[in-house]
């Protein structure tokens, strides 16, 4: 999906499917048009807390429904894609949703996906991938006679989502505003500890170099102790440096994390360093973690990478 300037992505509300909205279990259903987006739809609901399953069988549908009405499931809100790669999608589908919207206590949202002839021409070229319904011929073949015979499955959708010009982050957003879920999907922020001498951390979002701050290693009796000992943290906040960097360092946090939330971030790694990842990396991590649990939306974990390393 290219970037583009912008605006608003094109959704439209089916004709007469407002009326038939119900409260209940969450069971939405992804169906459209091949090239079209489901694949990056349904990691954003995953993202969200559905439980996803890709490509499920026609017939299993309403198994995984009722499934996921039990009380004592482990199974909670759930997203499925389905589409013209089970054979038998076409012919039974119909059917197998209206036995869904027919479920005491199941919420079921068919969400249709599509995109314009060129715009699934080009992802098709790009990806080099054949055409499901057109082994063996060209994309634009298939492209045609898929948009044709998913006509009555459209016309069944709650939600069409033309995706010709949504990038990736707008189709997450559009699937975090569709849930109703926004101000419930909370931030998971990891404040990692590690040593500049073990390497950087590969999955950081946000490093600090902490090697400028006043060193318990250098102090006999603090040497085999750690950050999280009361005595490497005073002698830490005993210089002014260190408590201006944690001020600083909290004020930034404070003012970029809500932006994160924002744009819908699930997690957010701010990896923090010192030289061993004992001493000065594990007491800032430390310290940072009550001012970021303060933050609206967000919670926090605390892990120390390198602190058993000598």
């Amino acid at each position: 999906m290219k970037a583009r300037s912008a605006r608003a992505p094109r959704v439209r509300q089916a004709d007469g499917q407002k009326e038939s909205a119900k409260a209940g279990h969450p069971f939405i259903v992804l169906t459209g048009l091949s090239g079209s987006g489901k694949s990056q739809a349904i990691r954003a609901l995953e993202d969200l807390g559905y439980f996803c399953v890709d490509n499920i069988p026609t017939m299993l549908i309403e198994t995984l429904a009722k499934l996921s009405l039990r009380d004592s499931g482990d199974i909670g809100k759930v997203a499925i894609v389905v589409d013209v790669r089970e054979g038998n999608f076409l012919s039974a589908f119909p059917k197998v949703f209206r036995r869904l919207r027919a479920m005491p206590r199941l919420n079921p949202v068919l969400i249709f996906l599509e995109a314009s002839h060129e715009a699934l021409v080009r992802r098709f070229s790009e990806t080099r991938r054949p055409h499901p319904l057109a082994p063996g011929r060209s994309a634009v073949e298939g492209i045609r006679d898929e948009r044709s015979r998913m006509n009555i499955i459209r016309s069944m959708a709650d939600e069409i989502v033309d995706t010709s010009d949504m990038t990736v982050h707008e189709l997450r957003q559009f699937f975090m505003t569709l849930s109703r879920e926004r101000h419930r999907a909370k931030l998971v922020i990891t404040l990692l500890s590690f040593g500049y001498k073990h390497g950087v951390p590969l999955d950081a979002d946000l490093v600090f170099d902490v090697r400028c701050l006043p060193n318990p290693h250098f102090v006999p009796k603090l040497r085999r102790r750690t950050g999280r000992d009361r005595a490497v943290a005073q002698f830490m906040e005993r210089d002014a440096s260190t408590r201006d960097f944690i001020a600083k360092l909290e004020n930034y946090l404070a003012y970029v994390i809500p932006y994160y939330i924002t744009e819908g971030k699930s997690y957010l790694t701010i990896a923090i360093g010192c030289t061993g990842g004992r001493h000065r990396s594990v007491m800032i991590a430390e310290r940072l973690k009550k001012a970021i649990a303060a933050i609206a939306g967000a919670r926090v974990r605390v892990r120390h990478r390198d602190i058993g390393h000598a």
